[in-house]
């Protein structure tokens, strides 16, 4: 190995001098000033989009510890019964339905929303609210409802003499990266009930609230059911390169990353040069178009129970043929209005270049008080877009947020979709069986609807709580639906029993 030209993701065995090369994939990056001054031996550089990626030796020694433990812990899980695994869900629960148990996980989450308030960082899904609770309760026992998903019959095939069976077959450690969402810790343990343990890493606005629901919850029930103790684990690190060590360890058998576009992609990009299998649910943002026989009434209703609140599945584009513009465009408006009062906010507002309708020149001439994660923000109203930017996700924290854009047809706009969206999920509003088969056919999404987009949840349509949604942005997943729950995370074995000691090809 030459002393300016290295390889990045393998151990180093010398310092980094400003100007060396190191190679990713098929490009040489340059080490900056910042990174050579930085890195001690035994330190790691990974790389991704782009960027060198310094990870300290603490970063790699607390992932490594953290995994082995969980190797162990899902050798050992293979000797515990179906009946132990959904104990430990019913005690999680219980736990967690008590208010006097719960006190230290309020308290430690309330100081995590107010340290991120402070920061002008986004507490929307930072807090710990009662429905956020009560859903968590719900996710739990719904585990504890469902049937040992271990070992179970896929196929049999007789044989004269001989017969074979395929069966599920847990994958191992799952590895498992989010930004600040508590409500993760209840739905990722559900890779318990398929017989996988997981190692969690959360952001950093959120790792008080997580010590505590592992002190307060998590290993108490892990103990209470006779599970190894390392079946749950969690990178106790606000650092980033926490994730990154863990991404990159080849001790997982799936990573699973969550939160933002941005830190999934290049998550994804570590998992992936690593050679570590992924599974990402970052950029969301739902579309909703208009159709040539759309009832207006619904069109209305569905744009308004949308826009309730900012998750990955809440409204982001809404497409209106030119054609019905001069009825629709003033719904949409008021249904957008409607869902911001409710908030006790004003909306914003963003209209794709070309389609400029006369309801419109209220708002561009306008602005209103915009409430971000950062405060109130005095904001145009409405401003335009280039076309080019109609895959933006708006995350938005108090004033609902949305693109508007005006097309002569449906075709245009699955056109639109296709090209720019993250294709996630997708609504026509049409009362025209045909054209909702039609537009099933070319829309390129797992998710397909006729109404609000904000059905899109594993819990909610499916009854299972989710790990997360995947969108088709890098690719359809084989032979996996788009909705990661814990019950899916398996992989089949094949086994023989044979009759016949004569058997022979």
């Amino acid at each position: 190995m030459s002393e300016n030209h290295i390889t990045s993701n393998q151990p180093p065995t010398m310092r980094l001098a400003p100007g060396m090369k190191v190679l990713a994939g098929r490009e040489l990056l340059e080490v900056s000033p910042e990174l050579a001054s930085a890195f001690v031996d035994g330190d790691q550089v990974l790389a991704a989009h782009g960027e060198l990626l310094h990870v300290p030796a603490a970063a790699l020694a607390l992932t490594n510890e953290c995994v082995s433990g969980a190797q162990d812990a899902f050798r050992a899980l293979s000797m515990v019964s179906d009946e132990a695994i959904t104990a430990f869900y019913a005690h999680f629960a219980t736990a967690l339905a008590d208010d006097s148990r719960f006190a230290g996980v309020a308290a430690a989450n309330q100081r995590d929303v107010d340290d991120a308030a402070s920061r002008g960082r986004s507490t929307t899904r930072l807090r710990i609210s009662e429905t956020m609770r009560a859903d968590m309760i719900s996710g739990l026992r719904m585990w504890a409802s469902l049937p040992g998903g271990r070992d179970a019959l896929v196929s049999k095939l007789d044989h004269d003499g001989w017969t074979v069976e395929q069966r599920t077959a847990p994958l191992g450690v799952i590895g498992f990266v989010f930004e600040g969402r508590p409500n993760v810790f209840a739905d990722a343990c559900g890779v318990l009930r398929s017989g996988n343990t997981v190692v969690f890493r959360i952001g950093s606005d959120a790792l008080g609230t997580a010590r505590a629901i592992m002190t307060s919850l998590v290993r108490p029930a892990l103990i209470e059911a006779g599970l190894p103790v390392g079946s749950v684990g969690l990178l106790d690190s606000p650092s980033r390169a926490t994730g990154w060590a863990l991404f990159s360890h080849t001790g997982l058998s799936l990573a699973v990353a969550r939160g933002s576009g941005e830190a999934v992609a290049q998550l994804g990009a570590v998992a992936r040069q690593s050679g570590v299998p992924v599974s990402l649910h970052g950029t969301g943002g739902g579309w909703m178009i208009a159709g040539e026989h759309v009832d207006p009434t619904r069109f209305a209703a569905v744009v308004r129970w949308s826009l309730d609140r900012k998750v990955c599945n809440t409204l982001n584009v809404c497409v209106v043929p030119r054609q019905h513009a001069d009825e629709l465009v003033p719904l949409f408006l008021g249904s957008l209005e409607a869902a911001a009062a409710t908030r006790g906010t004003k909306p914003r507002l963003h209209v794709v270049e070309g389609s400029n309708h006369p309801s419109l020149d209220f708002w561009f001439a306008g602005r209103h008080d915009i409430l971000r994660a950062e405060g109130v923000v005095n904001e145009p109203a409405a401003t335009s877009l280039p076309v080019s930017e109609l895959g933006h996700e708006w995350e938005w924290e108090g004033s609902p947020e949305v693109t508007l854009v005006l097309v002569d047809t449906v075709d245009e706009a699955i056109q639109l979709f296709n090209s720019y969206s993250p294709r996630l999920v997708a609504s026509l509003i049409s009362e025209s069986p045909d054209e909702q088969d039609q537009f099933y056919s070319a829309i390129d999404c797992p998710f397909v609807g006729d109404g609000f987009t904000r059905w899109v949840d594993g819990q909610f349509a499916l009854n299972k709580p989710e790990l997360g949604l995947s969108n088709w942005e890098n690719g359809r997943l084989f032979a996996r639906s788009a909705v990661l729950s814990g019950d899916t995370v398996f992989t089949v074995r094949t086994r023989v029993r044979q009759t016949n000691a004569n058997l022979h090809r």
